[in-house]
Order: C-alpha cells, then structure tokens, then sequence
C-alpha cells in the first residue's frame, strides 16, 4: 500500500510539473500570438527580412580623359569562370548543367585559358566523387580556377560558350582598363579591385587613381525585394531601388598626342643609351599647364604586378640640379641691379676665402681667359656664378631670391607624394654652388614653376594637371582648374632679359646649347651637368657619371612651349657627350609638338622673324586698334561688333612676330566663324572668354554648336568637331 500511495505521488508531481510547462508554453504562444513579438523583436518584420533579397547595383567608375576629351583610363567589363560541380543542380533538368566529365571539360577550357588541363581535371574530379558521399545540403556547389579564370575578356568567354561545356558558367565582373598602356603612368596611376571587400569594388592604388579615389569611384546602389516560399519574385513585391551614384570624370591638361610622342621618344632613348632615369615635362608657361609628363622606368598599368619604379621623379625625388638654375641666379643679380653683363672678370678658378676650397670653371678650371658676364653665362661659367653670388649679390640677397622663386616650398601641384628640395646655405662653399646648382636640391617641377616667371613676363605660374572634373550625369563642371600667378619674383624687364641671354645660350658664340636648335623655331635654354653623389663620400668619377639636363622654351620672345628634361647617367661612346641625349629628346619632342599645336615659326632660312612689340589696344576704340594693327602688319580676329576692346591673347608690349594672330575681344563679343581654325585657337578662344569648350577629333574646324554672331555669354557652352585636312 506504501508503494502504491508513493507511485501516486509520484504521477501527481510529473502531472503539475507538465501542467505547469503546458500553461507556460500555451502562454507564451498565447501572448506572442497576441503581441506579435519575441524579445522586443516583431514577427512581422522579422519574416520580412527573411524574404527580402537584395542585389548591388554598381556605379561605374569615373573615366580618366586628356585635355580634348581622349579617354584614358575606365571600367571595362571582364567576366570570372566557375564550374557547377553538385549533380543535384541538373536533377529533373532535361540536359546536364554540371561538370560530368572533368577530362573534357579540363580540355576544352586548356584550350582558351593559361591552365594545366590535368591539374584542373583532378581538382574536378576530386571535388565529384567527395560530393557522392555527401548529402545535398553538404556538398559543394561550385569551384573556381583561382587568377587564371579571371579577368576573361569579352571575346575568350565567346569562345568557350560556343564549346557548350556542362556545368562552366560566368560571372561579369569589371577591371579598370589604360588604352594607351605606358603612358602618363605616374600620373594617371592605376586602380584595381580590391579582393579585401565582398564586391571587388575597384580601388586607386597610386597617381591620380589613388589621390581622386573618392570622386572617381562613386556609390553604389542596390535592389531590393520580397520573394514568396518559391524563392520567387511576387507581384506585390514591395519593390525598393537606390539607383547608383556613378563617378566624376577627370579631364586632365595632358595632351595625348605630345604624351604618346615623348613617351616614344624616351622609349628610344632607353633602348639606346640605357639610361638610369629620365625625367621630361612639358608645360604651357603663360598657364602653368602640364601637357606631358613621363618617367624612366616607367610601367604599364595594365601590368601593375611588374612596377619597377613607383615614384613620379619630376615631382617626388629632388635632385641637385647643376648648371640650370644659373639662369635663376642670373635673374636675381638683374633684378637686384647689380648686373652688369659687359663687365669683365677673369675665368677659370675663384676662391671665397683661403679656408674654401676653389671653384673652377667645367674645362678643368683652364676657363677662357678674361671674358664678359654674358659670355660667361653662355659658357655656363661656375666663376662667373660664384663671383655674382659672393660679391655682387651677396648670399643674403640671393637667398631672398631663392625663396621668391619658392625653391624653399612645394609647388602644390595637384599630384601625390610631392617632395621638394633643400636649400643647403649653411657655410660659405654652399652659398656659392648653390649657385650653380651643386649641394642644394629641388624637383624638375619646381625648376618648370620658378621658369614661367622668366618666360611669362615676370609672372610665375602654379603648375596643375587636372583641368576639370564634371559629373557624368549632369555634366555639370564639379571642379575646374584656371590659371593661377602665385607670385611676380622678376620684372617684366628682368624677364626679357634672360630670355635673350638664354637665347644666347642656344645661338650665341660659344654658347653650350648649339645641340637644342630646332627647325623653324628659335630656342632659349640653360644647360646642365651636375654631379652625381657618391654613397661613400664625394661624388662619382667618370664621364658617364652624371645628370644631364635642359630647361628650355620656345618660341624664344614669346614662349608657347617650355620643356625640362633630365637623363641620369647614359652609356655614352667616346665621342658622345651628355647633351646629345637630352638634345634629342629635345629636339625631337619640342620642335613636333609645336608644329601639332599650330604655333607660327619665327625662323626662317635667313634667321629669326622680325618681332614687334604689341600695341596698347584694352580700352581703345575698336576702329583705332584696328588701324593701329593694321600699320604694323599685325594678324588679327576681331571677336564681336562692340565699339570698344576689353580683352586681347596678347598683353601690351609682348614680341610678336609678323605672322603671328593676335585675339581681340570687343565690348559685344559674339561667336566667329571657326571653320578651319585649329584646335589651339579655339581653347585659347575659349580661355579669354571665359567659357568651357569641348572639342572632338584632331585638325582643324569643321562644325560649331553655336551660330556665327550668336551672342556670347557666360552660360555658352561651345562644341567643335575638327579633321585633319587630306
């Protein structure tokens, strides 16, 4: 009876303990039914997410273009292989949609893709008969063949999908893509996916890719719906769409075809002379524009795993400059009005004190007897230098030049990783060759920077290389770059000055620059060979060892074009010296380069075109300036109908020659007939204006978007196309 009482105990407390959970449990459903949530979190919006799926919808990348609108750098679609190896995905199928043959499949696709057939046949193979022994839910569905199945161009993926192969399908996915291969590489930089995040997504890693990678790369969008138990897309889908966002193009102030032409040229030079390095800019000194930049060695950033140089030399690695900066130094002793260029001194070797050591003239000191300071710039005299710096400046007054021509700062041009120079001033021997250009460092663009001041009346330029940036989808002007004078370190009178001792240099008796002329064109130039230093103390020996340069501009009275170009330590033969490297790339690129720009040549067989200073024509009666330019024999086009001009593409008292054309704009401006200018014209047309123009094609003018006499405002936006003529 006991254990009959006890078994009944027992059965009640199970009873209560299950009635108890079974009120809890039917509670708890009871209230959540009721409520519509767990833990503060509603079922309803739970089970929407769960049958929400989303899609990204990806912004295109911003394209790259030069200064005419030639695309350099986009997205090109690319697609990525995979292979279906889960037999259950071709289950009730009437065909088979997964590998079934990995012999034949490794075959066909050896055929189009850098693959080991037999590697690619075990992995299928392997990946096949482990998916038997597994239940659906584990096996594995799909494989890919690492980096050789990606990247696939539009045409290889035709051609594997006319094999029909079982189980290989795409995925489109996109790279970024250089047309022009070696080519403004430092610049321009590359981009590439980045395999760190889930989509790819392309990433700038260096040059303009890198430092514009937020403006180029734009925001993502995405797509997203509700889907029924079926994994389908419902009629009453809730649909939501975030449309993308697509990049900022970049136009750059890079010419594409004088970038292809240097970049030729140095290519040639590389195979010739095997060279160190090289560097070559060219530039528009009135605006400070970079036209074409290039470096040595330099790479394809469609290659960017085979980068053996990753520095922008003319911006990023500051060298001493040798003989090219006398023509700075020369400019601060003109300015200063201690210069008198018929005074004499005796060549050759010139000491400061008795503790420095000498300083001797580059023919071993033997010099050229008692010669003139103008002689001595032509021969590129370091005792000339010296004895301006220590005793007709002296070096507290040079210095305050070296920092008016800012070789104390960075430019700021709009490219990364600049570095800038270092003014060595410390003991006396420094103050003198600084001079000269040995001990103190600076960049290529700081030379090109401190050089507009020279060739564009005084005033100095910032350098810039990205002339606007337009959002693709408004076309509106986001960002745009106008020429900006940082500073004016030199007169006008002091400038024109130098320019002719720098033509001297180019054309004059016993000048060091005779190898820089060019047909049809004349010169003005500085030399230079500078010393190259030596990691154990001093500097190198031998002929080879040593940078050579030239920093030259043309036309001469009217520079259109200025150039620097550096190349570091060629393999010379016995009779070949440095200057004829840089003379070629020089001559070469300067004298095509004007020609493609359509600028008048102010040579002839006979010599230099007469040049005449321009008249006084702002605020002048438009009927007077023309009868004035018409006396002189000066071209001109006169832009409007106004009674009055308020704007000229020639300053007053700027040399021109005869055959030179001169923009003049009236009171009432309105749009020309610009059929059969060039393009130069027209950008000049367009930058006195003040309106933006977007060119098509090469050549001359062939259609205009605007009427003839339309009149001309600041909301004008001018089209051109232009053809070469056959």
């Amino acid at each position: 009876m006991e254990r009959k009482a006890n078994s009944i105990k027992m059965i009640i407390f199970f009873f209560v303990i299950f009635l108890v959970l079974f009120i809890a449990v039917t509670g708890r459903f009871l209230y959540i039914q009721a409520k519509g949530e767990v833990n503060d979190v509603s079922l309803e919006n739970w089970a929407a997410d769960q049958r929400k799926v989303s899609y990204p919808l990806k912004a295109e990348r911003g394209k790259i273009y030069d200064n005419a609108g030639v695309m350099l750098a986009y997205d090109r679609p690319v697609f990525r292989i995979y292979a279906v190896v889960d037999s259950s995905y071709s289950q009730y199928k009437d065909e088979t949609l997964h590998v079934d043959n990995p012999k034949e499949t490794a075959n066909k696709l050896a055929k189009y893709l850098d693959i080991d057939a037999k590697e690619v046949e075990e992995k299928l193979t392997k990946v096949l008969k482990k998916n038997e022994d597994l239940s659906e839910d584990e096996r594995q569905f799909q494989i890919e063949f690492g980096s050789k199945g990606k990247n696939i161009s539009q045409t290889t993926k035709n051609e594997i999908d006319k094999e029909n192969i079982p189980g290989i399908y795409f995925m489109e996915d996109s790279t970024r893509y250089y047309p022009n291969g070696t080519f403004a590489s430092h610049i321009i930089g590359f981009a590439r996916p980045d395999e760190k995040t889930k989509e790819n997504k392309i990433t700038g890693i260096v040059g303009m890719e890198k430092v514009k990678n937020e403006i180029l790369e734009g925001k993502d969008g995405h797509l997203s719906f509700e889907r029924d138990k079926f994994n389908k897309k419902p009629l009453n889908s809730k649909e939501i769409i975030s449309e993308p966002e697509d990049g900022n193009d970049i136009y750059l102030t890079i010419d594409q075809k004088i970038q292809t032409l240097l970049e030729d040229v140095l290519s040639d030079v590389v195979e010739i002379y095997e060279p160190e390095r090289i560097t070559a800019t060219i530039m528009n000194p009135k605006t400070g524009e970079v036209i074409a930049m290039s470096n040595r060695p330099s790479y394809n950033p469609n290659q960017p795993d085979e980068v053996d140089n990753w520095y922008n030399d003319v911006i990023s690695t500051p060298v001493e400059p040798g003989s090219t900066v006398k023509m700075f130094t020369w400019a601060a002793a003109i300015e200063s009005g201690v210069y008198d260029g018929t005074e004499t001194f005796e060549s050759g070797s010139y000491q400061i004190d008795d503790k420095g050591r000498a300083i001797n003239d580059h023919n071993q000191g033997r010099g050229w007897g008692k010669i003139t300071y103008d002689e001595g710039f032509r021969r590129s005299s370091n005792v000339a230098t010296a004895k301006l710096v220590w005793e007709k400046l002296t070096p507290d007054t040079y210095m305050k030049y070296l920092k008016a021509f800012d070789f104390d700062k960075k430019t700021e041009i709009d490219l990364p990783s600049e570095n800038k120079g270092k003014i060595m001033f410390n003991y006396p021997i420094e103050k003198v060759t600084t001079g000269f250009g040995q001990g103190s460092t600076m960049t290529p663009i700081q030379q090109l920077k401190a050089a507009t001041a020279i060739a564009n009346n005084g005033k100095m330029m910032k350098p810039y290389v990205i002339k606007k940036i337009i959002n693709p989808s408004t076309e509106e002007v986001v960002e745009e770059n106008k020429p900006s004078t940082v500073s004016e370190p030199i007169s006008k009178e002091t400038a024109n000055h130098v320019l002719k001792l720098l033509g001297d240099v180019v054309n004059g008796e016993g000048g060091t620059g005779k190898s820089f002329q060019i047909n049809d064109y004349s010169v003005a130039g500085k030399t230079g060979t500078a010393q190259i230093p030596d990691p154990e103390g001093g500097y190198l020996k031998g002929k080879e060892n040593y940078l050579f340069s030239f920093l030259g501009m043309a036309p001469k009275n009217n520079p259109e074009l200025m150039m620097h170009v550096s190349v570091t330590q060629p393999k010379l033969t016995d009779t070949q010296v440095g200057s004829d490297v840089t003379s070629l790339i020089f001559t070469r690129v300067m004298s095509n380069s004007l020609k493609y720009l359509n600028i008048e040549p102010d040579k002839t067989n006979e010599g230099e075109i007469e040049a005449i200073a321009m008249p006084k024509v702002l605020d002048e009666k438009t009927k007077d300036v023309e009868k004035k330019l018409k006396q002189l024999n000066i071209h001109y086009k006169l832009i409007g109908d106004g009674d009055k001009i308020i704007a000229s593409t020639v300053s007053e008292s700027t040399e021109l020659l005869r055959n030179n054309t001169v923009m003049l704009i009236t009171s009432q401006p309105t749009m020309p007939d610009l059929t059969g200018w060039s393009k130069r014209e027209v950008l000049e047309l367009g930058q006195i204006l003040d309106i933006p123009i977007e060119a098509k094609g090469d050549g001359f003018v062939t259609k205009q978007n605007i009427k003839v006499s339309e009149k001309i405002t600041k909301q004008t936006k001018l089209k051109i196309e232009l053809s070469k003529p056959f």
